[in-house]
């Protein structure tokens, strides 16, 4: 990777572990990610005619991601209100890295170097360790009869992810226009979600909206932002390699879960997200 597209996927990872801290942090995670998914289509809705559409080939791929993002959202909402972001956010930003590297190679022919499946196995492990150092800990005030929830709504939400991540791929190839798709794509999520809200909680959405609308804003442009530095750095680099680089969000997250959400970080985190840092070099160098 050139060192501008290792930047440009590390801001993203910034600005991923900021909205989801958002989303944590409120008092309904599945209604604050209804508003951060309206804030980023409420924002892309207005640049879309000032910018070249995707390409026709590109459309299946954005309808099949948008389905994929409602179980994506559902998903993340439940993992946060059964757990603790250092809990959950790690074991899904963890998995989906090899479940890329593993599809990616028979779907898209792409063949990684030793260097970068050893960049792959690093942060995913550094991601893991870091998880588990957590379990130990006891860390935050998750209580221990809800981490198996939270454990399984999030290895299925890694499932999700790593599907998304290749159907996005594809798509962003295919469109010649990755800022459009990726805005079409907030644009897409944000009506189904807010038509299911509408229907089932339109009063409580509306008061939420009222109390929270910053979520929208702040968590909207982050999830806008992360995402589509995300989708056009795999148009100049390998999908699994900018998947897992992309995966260092969890440093971030860890510092904005001390600071941002009061959770403790002890020695054994610390060697953790040392890991993830030394397979963001691999990757840097390979």
């Amino acid at each position: 990777m050139a060192p501008s597209v290792v930047a440009i996927v590390l801001c993203g990872a910034l600005l991923h572990a900021g909205w989801n801290a958002l989303v944590k942090k409120g008092r309904d995670p599945f209604l604050s990610s209804v508003l951060v998914a309206s804030g980023a289509g409420l924002i892309s809705l207005p640049l879309l005619p000032f910018l070249a559409q995707p390409a026709a080939a590109s459309w299946p791929y954005a309808l099949a991601s948008t389905i994929i993002h409602y179980a994506y959202y559902g998903l993340l909402a439940a993992a946060y209100r059964h757990g603790d972001m250092s809990h959950a956010y790690p074991l899904m930003r963890g998995s989906a890295p090899l479940l890329v590297a593993l599809a990616s190679v028979p779907l898209l022919g792409e063949h990684l170097s030793l260097t970068q499946y050893a960049a792959v196995a690093c942060i995913s492990g550094g991601i893991f360790g870091l998880w588990f150092a957590t379990r130990a800990a006891g860390a935050g005030d998750e209580d221990a009869s809800s981490r198996p929830r939270s454990s399984a709504y999030a290895l299925l939400n890694a499932l999700v992810i790593a599907a998304y991540t290749l159907v996005d791929g594809l798509g962003v190839r295919a469109s010649t226009a990755p800022a459009a798709y990726v805005m079409w794509l907030h644009v897409l999520s944000a009506i189904g979600l807010l038509a299911w809200c509408l229907l089932r909680c339109a009063r409580e959405l509306r008061d939420y909206a009222r109390q929270f609308w910053k979520v929208a804003i702040l968590g909207g442009a982050g999830t806008l932002g992360a995402y589509g530095l995300a989708l056009w750095a795999m148009t100049v680099a390998p999908l699994a390699a900018v998947a897992a680089l992309r995966e260092t969000s969890i440093l971030f997250a860890a510092l904005i879960a001390k600071f941002f959400l009061a959770e403790r970080i002890g020695s054994k985190r610390a060697f953790a997200i040392a890991a993830i840092a030394a397979g963001a070099v691999l990757m840097r160098l390979a």
